[in-house]
């Protein structure tokens, strides 16, 4: 654990000054990407599973706080045991250590994960086991895995996948259109951290991590982010060829295609040509534009058109 003393070198230069108020809290439990989150299981929710039970019921809504929770936990304890990497990689969104005092973001996270499985087991036994695995696999995560060669990858990506899930597991429907959601979540997500990985290669290499680019190089990581790319793109374009000439879903089908295939086969080839830090970070932020499109096109499956 890091000294006081180190959490200290990383403070502001005298008369610099530190933002305030909710700002820095938003920014260390990445709001945009808990309403993501949020967002995604309204609509699996609403539009994927059909259920015939009212969508704003009590249950669902314990649900959606206990996986908020946990995840907001999960990006507390990411950047806990990232400091010293942060400081590298992106200075100027450091937040533990430098805004907030490390007791209190770990004190945060334990808080935050207690509540979340906690209420995720009052909901149903596997629920709660989903959620404290989850839990348990971020803190692995932020603690080892993110070092290791593609362990921390396939790690985040399960736990997206596990997430796009959760209704289901909690209504059990039967609906299939579900897994294949989650399924495109996983893929995208690898992705998206190998990416991640190589826009990060400087600090992670101060450090000693030992990810992807830094074993394998980059020319070979790009090799690996393609492979699942490909799969990727075979399987949606799969499900729009089904949804336009089979499954007589016009509207599905197009969205698909214009906002997730094409945008994939954009990101496939600016992925070839990539060789700088920036080309990577461009990179990351068009994969999660692709998966936001990708979880709005559940409202054309709602509408079976």
């Amino acid at each position: 654990m890091q000294s006081s003393a180190g959490s200290a070198a990383f403070a502001t230069a005298p008369g610099a000054t530190e933002p305030r108020g909710w700002r820095p809290v938003m920014r260390l439990v990445r709001l945009p990407n808990l309403l993501l989150m949020g967002l995604c299981l309204l609509l699996v929710r609403a539009c994927l599973l059909q259920s015939p039970l009212p969508l704003l019921t009590s249950s669902f809504g314990l649900l959606i706080l206990a996986s908020l929770c946990v995840a907001a936990a999960g990006y507390i304890i990411n950047d806990y045991y990232d400091v010293k990497i942060d400081s590298i990689n992106r200075p100027g969104r450091l937040v533990v250590g430098r805004v907030i005092n490390r007791r209190h973001a770990m004190m945060a996270h334990l808080v935050l994960t207690g509540i979340g499985v906690l209420v995720a087991g009052a909901l149903s036994p596997l629920l709660g086991l989903v959620h404290l695995g989850s839990a348990l696999l971020l803190w692995g995560y932020s603690a080892r895995f993110k070092r290791l060669p593609l362990v921390g990858n396939v790690s985040i990506a399960t736990l997206t996948g596990a997430l796009v899930l959760l209704p289901e597991l909690q209504l059990r429907t039967g609906q299939s259109a579900v897994w294949v959601y989650a399924l495109a979540a996983f893929l995208l997500t690898v992705v998206r951290e190998i990416i991640k990985d190589v826009e990060d290669m400087r600090g992670d290499a101060a450090h000693k991590c030992l990810t992807l680019p830094i074993v394998w190089g980059v020319a070979r990581t790009k090799w690996v982010a393609g492979f699942f790319l490909l799969n990727l793109l075979v399987l949606i374009g799969a499900a729009s060829a089904q949804a336009l000439f089979l499954g007589q879903a016009q509207w599905l089908g197009s969205w698909l295609v214009l906002t997730v295939f094409v945008p994939l086969l954009g990101l496939a080839w600016r992925l070839l040509r990539a060789d700088r830090r920036l080309h990577f970070t461009a990179l990351s932020a068009w994969c999660k534009w692709i998966m936001l499109a990708g979880v709005l096109s559940m409202l054309w499956v709602a509408g079976g058109i």
